[in-house]
């Protein structure tokens, strides 16, 4: 796609956009269906904000880490997936570098905030199954708040040391085409292990453990002569429901992330098109859109929450008191 420099200002090049080879009907039909994808995004994680916010119940150490997450999602939605789209609809970046800057700066943040609050649940978790009278006594809502807090900080730190040496290094970000970071060797493989890789091996490493811990307290139970044959079927039907959700939560993190993070690997050894890395970073934030989709389904919480906030019945006096477990 051929793009025409109209002036160079703001030490950045702008350029002007390619006629749309879209029909009209068509290119309607792309801005709602990702106009739609925003609104779930930024809709189903303020659902998840106003539930653990509001309600007393939900104010456990494990449910500050689903808020931290539910708070980088949402922030997702609402500053970095309009301009991302509008670069996929239009085929261009049309503003300036600050805001070229300040966007990249939020979505890399953003992102792996989000990430490593994924990282954290697993800790959570397997902490909680593996020592639980000592998680009880030792982890607290506070303890879990200054985590939490020491997470956004330190991926706040990382990701402006990023943006400076790459800025610095290549004398500018890509601001004509799209508005992307385009690393170093050595920067991109730090990025790779940092934001990906290893809270990857930790997710998954801990969630299975997490599995296999569960499945031994079930087979326990099982073994118990006081229980009946209906508690074994369901001691089974939790088993599976376990593995599913752990799994489906592994797999859709995997699926949105990997795909970015490749081919801006490859990125140092072949030519970055600026189109398909925009779209591999959309898929990335899908991932932002899911995690509600995955809670709306698997966890009755939720739904009950979600239901009481669409209903008005949060307005009731000592609402936030309702039983929702």
């Amino acid at each position: 796609m051929n793009f025409t420099a109209v002036n160079q200002t703001d030490d950045c090049f702008h350029y002007t956009c390619p006629e749309r080879s879209l029909s009209t009907a068509v290119y309607v039909l792309l801005c709602m269906s990702l106009t739609s994808v925003v609104l779930v995004t930024v809709c189903g994680n303020l659902l998840i904000i106003i539930s653990v916010c509001h309600f007393k119940q939900l104010h456990t150490p494990t449910n500050m880490l689903i808020l931290s997450m539910a708070v980088s999602d949402f922030l997702i939605g609402a500053l970095v997936m309009p301009p991302t789209l509008l670069q996929m609809i239009e085929s261009c970046w049309m503003f300036r570098r600050v805001f070229c800057a300040w966007y990249l700066l939020n979505a890399y943040f953003l992102t792996s905030v989000s990430i490593y609050n994924v990282a954290l649940i697993a800790v959570d978790r397997y902490f909680a199954l593996s020592n639980p009278f000592l998680y009880n006594k030792t982890v607290s809502v506070s303890m879990m708040c200054i985590v939490v807090l020491f997470d956004w900080c330190v991926s706040l730190s990382y990701n402006l040391t990023l943006q400076y040496f790459s800025v610095k290094s290549l004398g500018r970000t890509v601001c004509s085409t799209g508005c992307f970071y385009v690393l170093n060797e050595v920067w991109s493989l730090v990025d790779l292990l940092l934001t990906f890789v290893f809270p990857l091996s930790v997710i998954i490493i801990l969630y299975v453990l997490v599995f296999f811990i569960a499945k031994r307290h079930a087979t326990a139970i099982r073994d118990l002569n006081i229980h009946t044959s209906k508690n074994a079927s369901h001691s089974k039907k939790s088993e599976r429901k376990a593995a599913k959700v752990l799994g489906i939560l592994v797999s859709v993190f995997v699926a949105c992330l990997l795909p970015y993070f490749v081919y801006a690997v490859l990125g140092n050894v072949v030519e970055i098109d600026g189109e398909i890395l925009q779209k591999f970073m959309m898929l990335g934030f899908l991932n932002s859109a899911i995690n509600p989709v995955i809670y709306a389904l698997f966890y009755p919480w939720f739904r009950r929450s979600v239901k009481l906030i669409l209903t008005l019945q949060i307005l009731c006096t000592d609402s936030a008191l309702i039983h929702i477990l």
